[in-house]
């Protein structure tokens, strides 16, 4: 019984121990998240090795030994051969964009390292994916694109699902624009809105005031009576609008009827391939691929740079979980 109340006493404080370990880890990682954004790190990944590694793998599994040494020895003089031909560079990145554009954090950063190891006869491709969204955000997200044109690179932008309004804006940029045939391009066009609450308030017998210096401080409001003069002038503002997006498409795209594709409608790649809103119909994955064989290929992505707690955790559960492999693992079992 005594060693019983010993083991007790001793497991006691080692659970006490491991609980204010956990405890302290949890507050350090909490200290560093607030400065998660701060802490990012480009990701450099050659796709052509990628390409390479796989083939090898399926032709592992695929073919029969002979066949497959044979095939080993191929492609290894293959590469060879390729290694001695000096290839141009291929730099890939990706933008998802929502209403706020807020991709753009990442794709500047990384446009700013490619301009940083590019040479003249490199082509950064592009994988956009936008519905659009708020003007000076799209404004600025087209503007880091032109950074690329105006340093005398090739621009490709892909479009795989869709490429609207102010993702558009961004396509346009490109000196090639290529889609898959179903996604959706153009929507070309301005909108305002937002609800009105006035007439509810006033059947409540509740008053809003709005007290403004400047004729056009606010034109449109939610909780106030909205006059004629005030959606006049917002009318006005998106005609402005619109005229500044149709010009910055004729700037860079001037092969567009504008007359008939800047009516906010949308088109598929198929049908806008005729309107010369795309150049050909083709997915990333069959661009990239093709490309490979001339170019080599960096595809280049923001990831969050780990923290010393996230570390210090990271390796505190993989240590717990070897663990608890090597206390529950059976003999009769098998391995993966």
């Amino acid at each position: 019984m005594h060693f019983l109340s010993e083991y007790g006493l001793f497991f006691a404080k080692i659970i006490t121990a491991f609980i204010f370990i956990l405890l302290l880890i949890i507050v350090i990682v909490g200290m560093n998240r607030s400065q998660s954004d701060s802490h990012q790190q480009i990701k450099l990944t050659k796709l052509n090795e990628y390409y390479k590694k796989l083939a090898y793998r399926l032709q592992k599994q695929i073919l029969n030994k002979s066949t497959f040494k044979l095939e080993a020895k191929s492609l290894k003089k293959q590469q060879k051969l390729e290694e001695k031909i000096e290839k141009t560079n291929i730099f890939v990145a990706e933008f998802i964009g929502n209403i706020r554009a807020d991709a753009i954090h990442s794709l500047r950063e990384i446009i700013t390292a490619i301009l940083l190891l590019a040479k003249p006869r490199d082509e950064v491709v592009i994988i956009l994916e936008s519905p659009g969204g708020m003007v000076p955000h799209y404004g600025l997200a087209a503007s880091e694109l032109a950074r690329i044109k105006a340093a005398g690179l090739l621009l490709t932008v892909v479009i795989d699902k869709v490429a609207a309004s102010g993702g558009y804006l961004m396509a346009v940029v490109a000196d090639r624009i290529i889609a898959a045939p179903f996604a959706i391009v153009g929507s070309i066009g301005v909108v305002y809105q937002l609800p009105n609450f006035h007439d509810w308030l006033k059947s409540h017998d509740i008053d809003y005031e709005l007290l403004t210096a400047g004729e056009y401080k606010r034109t449109l409001t939610m909780f106030g009576k909205n006059t004629k003069q005030g959606r006049e002038k917002v009318l006005a503002d998106l005609d402005i609008t619109h005229t500044l997006f149709k010009d910055f498409i004729h700037t860079y795209r001037s092969q567009i009827d504008l007359d008939k594709v800047a009516t906010g409608e949308y088109w598929y790649a198929s049908q806008a391939l005729k309107l010369n809103m795309v150049d050909d119909l083709m997915t990333s994955d069959d661009y990239l691929l093709s490309a490979s064989k001339r170019a080599n290929i960096f595809k280049l992505s923001m990831t969050p740079k780990k923290t010393l707690g996230e570390r210090i955790i990271s390796t505190f559960a993989l240590a717990l979980d070897t663990l608890k492999l090597s206390m529950h693992k059976r003999s009769d079992l098998p391995d993966f």
